[in-house]
């Protein structure tokens, strides 16, 4: 277990830190989706509608804790704040290439 996220993870979470929305929204694939605790969002359009009321448009940060990779999928454990949601949180990313297929998101 490290701190070192890899790519494409590392940007994603650069873009969220950052409040950078088109970085975020190019991160994923074409049909990738946010699983936010069993709601699914596919698609940019989906992913952008929630991102603006609970990710990157709550002023969301998350403070690495904890990184493990196993193949293609990636999974970083932080401590979320933002003025939608707050605490420990798990994310769960199956990567494709240089992009995010899914982000899967439940408690940490």
């Amino acid at each position: 277990m490290t701190t070192q996220i890899p790519e494409p993870v590392a940007s994603l979470v650069a873009a969220v830190n950052g409040h950078a929305e088109d970085a975020f929204l190019d991160s994923f694939t074409a049909d990738g989706f946010v699983d936010d605790w069993g709601r699914i969002f596919r698609g940019r359009a989906a992913i952008d509608g929630w991102s603006n009321k609970e990710l990157i448009g709550a002023q969301g940060t998350l403070s690495v804790y904890s990184v493990t990779a196993d193949g293609d999928e990636v999974v970083v454990v932080g401590d979320w704040r933002s003025n939608y949601a707050n605490g420990l949180s798990r994310f769960t990313f199956a990567v494709d290439g240089d992009k995010i297929a899914s982000m899967t998101i439940r408690e940490g």
